[in-house]
């Protein structure tokens, strides 16, 4: 990023709607205002102004709203063009702007100079983007308090602690002709477990923020006709897919985007798995296999008139190998048996697509797989990265945990804890690579 560009964008999606809003950054914002506007607004102040083009022609009337640096979101100074919301108008305005010396944002350009000019730290940006994409109201209520700084907090509380015990550990370095040994005291082992346990609790909050964001992948497989496009339509409460007395009548993937106590569920229902000669079904059968070997769980459904211990095998044969699963025996309606997760299992359900029975044990089994609690006040968004700075983190503190209780070296426990503390800035921005800037703002919406 040069903070020397001035940047443009529009930061409502392109359409037609009641307003277009066009966002600009940069230091050039106050000399193009009066070319563009006429003069530069009142700040923080919305005003009601002609937006004129090359040769003095309105563009169009709207409102100019204009916040100083450093009192704006980007820390820049920000002016803000509220537009009538036509197709072609604020993308006139763009171009304005461009005429007048700035250049075309990035995708989370806006975002990243927040973070740079310290308006907000990494976790805070990636919020603002998982607040946009949230697929639930439980995880955009999460998203807000990461964005408020929980998370955050919460990080920086944990690197606090640490810190206090790598203090710890370096004083027994120190003054190494002290009569108390610091690295035996009772204090050191209670701030060691303090610690852990610190990392224990934030661990399993970061796995509950990163499902209430990404979710959990689910495929439906089976034979044909065993009820999968009704199991389907079941779980998402409408006729998603065409069902059919004719086998093989799902040949493609038929997606569904589920909430269970607001935990996203990305449903995927598949072909069939049989050898067929059918070309068009075949290549549904060879796409079911793909999306199984990249699901994080799979719905295997049986049909309960036409199951038994040879078929179930054969079936569950042609899975990938460690793939996590719940056996659906469905149709239950038609053989009288009862519904819900059968006793002495864990991975058993018998369910009616059609009447619904069985269904709700079904969903409670998916949220057990995923581990997912339903969002607490303390809940918040989290990203892949995040699990995986913690469990580095973790990692070193387990290793300076060894040398401490093996080898009593203070300087090695020391050499780890502060490889802790670099994992753990890791994931507020601290210490963060640009290529990994790169990968996380380049995921953001153009505009924001």
């Amino acid at each position: 990023m040069n903070p020397a560009d001035t940047i443009v964008a529009r930061a409502t999606p392109p359409g037609r709607g009641g307003i277009a809003v066009v966002r600009i950054s940069g230091p050039a914002v106050r000399d193009l205002a009066g070319p563009l506007l006429g003069a530069l607004p009142r700040p923080r102040y919305a005003t009601l102004c002609g937006f004129r083009g090359a040769d003095g022609e309105a563009l169009d009337l709207g409102l100019a709203l204009y916040f100083p640096a450093p009192h704006s979101f980007t820390g820049e100074d920000v002016l803000e063009l509220h537009a009538h919301g036509g197709v072609v108008l604020a993308d006139m305005l763009v171009a304005r702007v461009l005429a007048l010396g700035a250049r075309l944002a990035r995708p989370g350009e806006f975002t990243e100079r927040a973070f740079l000019n310290d308006k907000l730290d990494l976790t805070q940006a990636e919020a603002i983007a998982d607040l946009i994409d949230a697929d639930s109201q439980a995880a955009a209520r999460a998203a807000q308090r990461s964005l408020r700084g929980d998370f955050s907090a919460a990080v920086l509380a944990l690197n606090e602690e640490v810190t206090e015990l790598r203090s710890w550990v370096e004083a027994a370095i120190d003054f190494p002709d002290e009569d108390i040994d610091f690295l035996s005291d009772a204090d050191l082992a209670r701030r060691v477990e303090g610690v852990a346990a610190s990392f224990r609790r934030l661990e399993e909050a970061t796995r509950q923020g990163c499902l209430l964001r990404e979710g959990l992948n689910v495929v439906i497989a089976g034979r044909p006709n065993a009820g999968k496009s009704s199991l389907l339509n079941a779980l998402a409460g409408y006729d998603a897919a065409i069902v059919t007395p004719v086998p093989g009548t799902t040949r493609d993937l038929i997606r569904e985007q589920l909430d269970i106590d607001g935990l996203p569920i990305h449903v995927v229902d598949t072909a069939g798995l049989r050898a067929t000669t059918d070309v068009v079904e075949a290549q549904g059968v060879s796409r079911a296999q793909a999306e199984l070997a990249r699901a994080d769980h799979a719905l295997v459904v049986l049909d309960a008139t036409a199951d038994d211990a040879a078929s179930r095998e054969a079936l569950l044969g042609e899975l990938p190998a460690g793939l996590s699963r719940t056996l659906v025996r469905n149709k239950i309606d038609l053989t009288g048996e009862p519904s819900g997760l059968v006793p002495g299992t864990t991975d058993l359900v018998h369910v009616s697509a059609l009447t619904g029975a069985g269904l709700p044990e079904l969903r409670q089994r998916l949220r057990a797989v995923a581990g997912y609690q339903p969002a607490g006040e303390g809940s918040f968004t989290a990203r892949r990265r995040h699990l995986d700075s913690l469990r580095s983190a973790r990692e070193h503190f387990e290793a300076a945990c060894r040398q401490l209780r093996e080898q009593q070296a203070g300087e090695l426990m020391a050499e780890e804890l502060l490889q802790v503390q670099n994992a753990l800035a890791e994931i507020t921005g601290e210490f963060t690579s640009d290529d990994l800037l790169g990968r996380i703002f380049s995921s953001f919406c153009i505009g924001k």
